[in-house]
């Protein structure tokens, strides 16, 4: 594969001291009926730029919540969640969901592609939103469904794709928007396991030139093997393995 240019100036300047993605001490606890649920106690992690990471943890270990934390969609009930340096705990709503929008890509065990929409439309969507233009948004489009191996596809809508080529449309999409960080749960889970490697190569090269920072969560431990680390929970707190 070619090395892609993704612009912005993050992905060669963010390259390195400060961690993308800082826990500090993170406590979630959930209150039930007769007990509380205490899923993360003191969790402590660090990410940095160029690195993708397993998480590697059975069902009802903390994996989701974990992930929700990291990417600003729950917050903690103790200790910090820094993105790029910027302490989250006291930003606000709206502050929360602009840097979730612009600064993290998400991407699931279903790819969630919006079904009346082509493979371009969906990866020029998110663009749009933030306020890039048409024109820009075809090209950064093209470009990263090229860099997919997806150029034959890119007008076509989702039920007419494979899981695999979903998927990597899934993973255009997520980093459209030139985010620091990508988290993905189980996101070759769906997919026989030829499919599953091809799309983590795909995943693994387009973070590797871009300079970008990847958890995620498998229970594919030939896939978790390949990554930089592997890291799992235990007692409430994140555990290299």
């Amino acid at each position: 594969m070619t090395a892609i240019d993704l612009d912005d100036t993050k992905a060669a300047a963010e390259l390195v001291e400060e961690p993308v993605l800082r826990l500090s001490r993170v406590e979630r606890h959930y209150d039930e009926a007769d007990r509380t649920l205490e899923v993360l106690r003191g969790a402590d992690f660090e990410l940095h730029a160029g690195e993708i990471v397993a998480l590697v943890a059975p069902s009802g270990a903390g994996k989701s919540t974990l992930l929700h934390i990291a990417g600003l969609l729950e917050k903690p009930d103790g200790g910090e969640v820094y993105l790029g340096g910027v302490a989250t705990g006291s930003l606000n709503d709206a502050d929360r969901t602009r840097m979730r929008r612009l600064e993290i890509g998400f991407v699931y065990q279903f790819h969630h592609l919006l079904p009346e929409f082509t493979a371009l439309e969906n990866v020029m969507l998110p663009q749009m939103i933030r306020g890039l233009g048409k024109k820009e948004a075809v090209k950064r489009a093209e470009q990263l469904l090229a860099y997919m191996r997806l150029e034959e596809r890119i007008h076509h809508l989702p039920s007419e794709l494979s899981g695999g080529e979903q998927q990597r449309v899934a993973i255009a999409r997520a980093v459209a928007n030139v985010p620091r960080l990508i988290l993905a749960d189980e996101p070759t889970g769906n997919l026989d396991p030829k499919t599953a490697h091809y799309v983590f190569d795909a995943l693994q090269a387009l973070v590797r030139s871009s300079g970008l920072a990847a958890v995620i969560a498998t229970h594919n431990m030939d896939i978790a093997d390949r990554m930089d680390r592997r890291i799992t929970l235990s007692e409430g707190k994140v555990v290299e393995i």
